[in-house]
């Protein structure tokens, strides 16, 4: 596969069997074979941010995987395994079986109405900070310090 640099996603959940729709949405990801999921992180409980009062916690991962695929194409099939797991779109930040965010696609900065990578605000979130280190621990990059500011740059939204 490709190198250049590379990609993250963010995994969350907190409706149903929350381990069950992370673990098998990895599994998914890579079931055609043309995604290979290098590392991943262990799952951290976290309270929601955003959205309705009431909601249940999340349980949140990362991985990092490697693909041919173009950004694009990548964020397709996310949202394709999203409405497998049962997602539905009516409530902004509002509770989810599945939740996948393209954190960050090699070194490439993308701004599309429905695609913004680095993901916005992802370095002022615990819940992606956290096990992103995890990923990463022991290994230094030069790419996260630019797309952390890149990243700034995006203004305010949440990854949940």
């Amino acid at each position: 596969m490709v190198g250049g640099g590379s990609i993250f996603i963010g995994l969350g959940s907190n409706q149903g069997d929350r381990d069950f729709h992370i673990r098998t949405a990895l599994t998914e990801l890579a079931s055609r074979g043309d995604v290979r999921v290098v590392r991943q992180s262990s799952l951290h409980e976290t309270e929601p941010v955003g959205g309705p009062a009431g909601q249940g916690r999340y349980l949140n991962a990362v991985a990092e995987i490697d693909t041919d695929l173009p950004a694009r194409a990548l964020l397709e099939r996310m949202l394709q395994i999203e409405a497998r797991h049962g997602r539905e779109r009516r409530v902004p930040n509002g509770p989810r079986p599945l939740d996948l965010d393209l954190l960050l696609y090699r070194d490439q900065s993308i701004d599309e109405p429905d695609l913004k990578v680095p993901h916005p605000r992802m370095w002022q979130r615990a819940f992606v900070t956290e096990p992103l280190a995890e990923v990463l621990a022991g290994r230094a990059s030069p790419e996260f310090p630019r797309a952390a500011k890149a990243a700034d740059a995006g203004g305010p939204r949440d990854v949940h």
